[in-house]
């Protein structure tokens, strides 16, 4: 009978060859010269590779519990992403994060660059661009056809992504000409200078298509409505969530919030409002830096000493784990703050990516718990242990069982956690974690709130008693979050583009921090936070159903 471990190793090989960017980010060798078949009979090929993954899974030896585990999660994901796609989901893919095209421009920012072989490696995944977004115009064709359309918001903003690194103007500023700027020079020349053009000419085809065919088809609604939503926020929580519950949570937890920021602004400037709190803070230059090569080493400073504080005290943090590496985003994308993890041997680091917006001063209040979030004891803990443990968990859950709620929800947790822990006692810090947590909570309500066309509560002083449109979420958002106009205009876009998604960082922490409340009731005085978290981060990534079924075994 084939094993638990066996399906999840074919399943990762599989998809690898059918995915190469899936290879990439999960850091799978062997497929970085080529880039995965955005078409329909693309989608489809993958389809039947989960299809036969989880019909596996249904005979499968499952000799213990750790067994169980991971075929639950493996199946689990499996059922709901293939839910998904049946949906029609994949026919409408323009968002202004994670959306295809911008899998196969980042995919290049996860590949080698030390050796002439890594150099022809970029050059051959170059020439693959053009074939890789026609795929993607054939689905989208597709989908005209089928009435899975994407929103008009979303055409454009994608529009305006495919002209940034195609170098709409001046294809010497493309992005794919500013990485082959890079190259030492010697015999890949040639074809990454033939590369880089062909790349840069189907990004700008594609944004010319987009604008004068698509757009026209575009659906102009925002909101995806009851049934999409619920099926979105499943693949991105793993659990069934009641949205009315959900969203009144949002609220609550925005107005507990707000409470604390009105203290600790008390103790930073007694008796001035936020608003003019923040101001302070913005201009202090004690509290700044200036310089984009400035902030990223004090990004990579941060994480470095954060690591060295916390390991053996906090958490037990394995030898390749300690390397995370801070970087700058490349200009073109979404404005939020990411992390990639790092390759299955560790040869490439894990990093965090940080997107200026064409800023070259950082007021630094907000950025210590971001840093936090992103790296340690954030995503780079969470994701670069679980590719650690390869003794322990299947490749699946190694590589593929990130799912949203459990991860965002760690991260944010991860950010009060460093509070508890003393990391933010100067109220400054804290305040920046709380306007993270506060935005955090503005996602829930804004991001339900626009898709199912919530109305606002009565007792509310913003709009009290209107409906949720894109209008009001982001006057809302910005004063709300206390974040710069230009970010949340951004991650209005990306709520919309993405149901379902925002809401797992606030939802997911708040079954992190109820499973450790109810650990702590059950063993009391025994109950020790390191093994608590040690325990927990061992089990891999998974929906926020099973994650509270596995803790409430501890």
């Amino acid at each position: 009978m084939t094993t638990v471990g066996e399906i999840s190793a074919r399943y990762i090989q599989e998809m690898a060859a059918a995915d190469p960017a899936a290879a990439t980010a999960w850091g799978v060798a062997g497929f970085d010269d080529r880039l995965p078949d955005l078409s329909p009979s693309g989608l489809e090929e993958r389809a039947e590779i989960q299809r036969r993954a989880l019909a596996a899974l249904a005979t499968a030896e499952r000799g213990d519990d750790r067994d169980r585990i991971a075929a639950d999660v493996m199946a689990e994901r499996l059922a709901v992403g293939l839910e998904m796609h049946d949906s029609g989901d994949d026919l409408r893919p323009l968002r202004v994060i994670f959306s295809p095209l911008d899998q196969v421009r980042r995919s290049f920012d996860l590949m080698s660059l030390d050796a002439e072989s890594d150099w022809q490696t970029v050059a051959a995944r170059m020439h693959a661009v053009p074939a890789a977004l026609a795929g993607l115009r054939g689905t989208l064709e597709m989908g005209i056809e089928q009435g899975q359309l994407s929103a008009t918001r979303q055409v454009l903003a994608c529009a305006a992504q495919c002209e940034t690194w195609g170098g709409l103007g001046d294809q010497e500023d493309s992005y794919f000409a500013t990485l082959v700027r890079r190259y030492p020079g010697g015999p890949s020349e040639e074809p990454l200078g033939s590369g880089a053009r062909e790349a840069s000419t189907a990004y700008l085809e594609l944004a010319a298509w987009l604008r004068n065919a698509y757009l026209e088809r575009a659906t102009p609604k925002d909101a995806a409505g009851r049934e999409r939503y619920a099926l979105a926020a499943r693949y991105f929580t793993g659990a069934e969530l009641d949205l009315e519950d959900t969203y009144a949570f949002g609220w609550d937890e925005l107005y507990r919030i707000e409470q604390r920021m009105s203290e600790v602004c008390e103790r930073i400037l007694p008796g001035a409002p936020l608003g003019q709190v923040v101001e302070h803070l913005e201009a202090d230059p004690a509290r700044v830096l200036d310089g984009v090569d400035a902030f990223r080493r004090w990004n990579q400073d941060l994480i470095d000493r954060t690591v060295a504080e916390l390991d053996g005290k906090h958490f037990d943090i394995p030898a390749p784990v300690r390397r995370c590496e801070a970087m700058i985003a490349p200009p073109g994308g979404a404005a939020a703050m990411y992390y990639t993890g790092p390759s299955e041997d560790f040869s490439r680091p894990g990093r965090t990516w940080y997107p200026t917006l064409g800023k070259t001063r950082f007021p630094l209040w907000r950025e210590v718990s971001i840093c936090y979030h992103e790296g340690v004891p954030g995503h780079h803990l969470q994701v670069a242990q679980v590719r650690y443990l390869s003794e322990v968990l299947t490749r699946f859950q190694r590589l593929a069982g990130f799912t949203s709620g459990h991860g965002e929800g760690w991260a944010l947790y991860a950010e009060q956690l460093m509070g508890e822990l003393g990391y933010l006692d100067d109220p400054a810090y804290e305040l920046g974690m709380l306007s993270a947590q506060a935005m955090r909570a503005v996602r829930v309500i804004v991001d339900i709130g626009m898709h199912l066309e919530f109305t606002i509560p009565k007792t509310e002083r913003y709009h009290g008693g209107e409906r949720w449109t894109p209008e009001l979420a982001l006057p809302f958002v910005i004063e709300r979050s206390c974040f710069p106009a230009d970010f949340m205009a951004s991650e209005v876009d990306r709520y919309l583009g993405l149901p379902g998604q925002a809401i797992s960082y606030k939802v997911g922490e708040r079954v992190w921090l109820e499973c450790r409340d109810a650990a702590r009731g059950r063993r009391g005085a025994s109950f020790d936070l390191k093994d608590f978290h040690r325990f927990a981060l061992d089990l891999g990534g998974m929906g926020l159903d099973q994650l509270r079924a596995e803790l409430g075994r501890y």
